[in-house]
């Protein structure tokens, strides 16, 4: 299988950036081929300046990170969920990225659209201060939500998967060691 590693943290020492790693080791070590983009690693501007009005033209890490994601079979997404959401960077690089004629295309009449990322899967692992359950009871699940419906599945992506580390900066190393090792057979298994 053809996987697509996307590491949505600035941080290069942060726990994403090993679960990132872990994923990708693991992918490795059972035979998948594998590309892994840094967000943090990236020079671009992360703005959308005219919106999907006019052309912006992709830096070469852009249309570099665009090859990759057409090139894969299944997109792995690790990220922390700040204020609900993705950090800024890599909201940045969705926008920038998943553009129309690449990720999406509208009809000329009416409100559809076609999935031009369809046929693939998708993954995403997060980790954020408090547990799933809260999240969900509170705010309805708002960060699984946004990406997986407004973002992948709008693109097309495929079954997407979820693991969800909740409390990731609370919980003991050996939990953590835990999860590294649940990441690294994902990885091997390719989902």
């Amino acid at each position: 299988m053809r996987i697509t590693i996307l590491d949505g943290h600035p941080s290069a020492s942060s726990f994403c950036a090993a679960l990132a790693r872990q994923y990708e080791d693991g992918a490795a070590d059972a035979g998948h081929e594998t590309r892994r983009i840094a967000v943090r690693e990236l020079d671009f501007d992360a703005t959308l300046h005219r919106g999907y009005d006019r052309n912006q033209p992709l830096e070469a890490c852009l249309a570099q990170a665009q090859e990759d994601i057409a090139w894969c079979e299944h997109l792995v997404v690790v990220y922390p969920v700040w204020w609900g959401s993705t950090p800024a960077q890599l909201k940045g690089f969705f926008d920038r990225t998943l553009l129309p004629g690449f990720a999406f295309k509208f009809h000329e009449k009416g409100p559809w659209w076609d999935r031009l990322l369809a046929g693939r899967s998708a993954r995403m692992i997060l980790t954020a201060a408090t547990p799933r359950w809260y999240g969900r009871l509170a705010y309805g699940d708002a960060p699984v939500r946004s990406l997986r419906g407004m973002v992948l599945g709008f693109c097309g992506f495929k079954p997407i998967r979820v693991a969800y580390f909740g409390m990731a900066e609370a919980v003991s190393d050996h939990r953590r060691e835990g999860w590294l090792a649940k990441v690294h057979k994902m990885g091997a298994a390719g989902r």
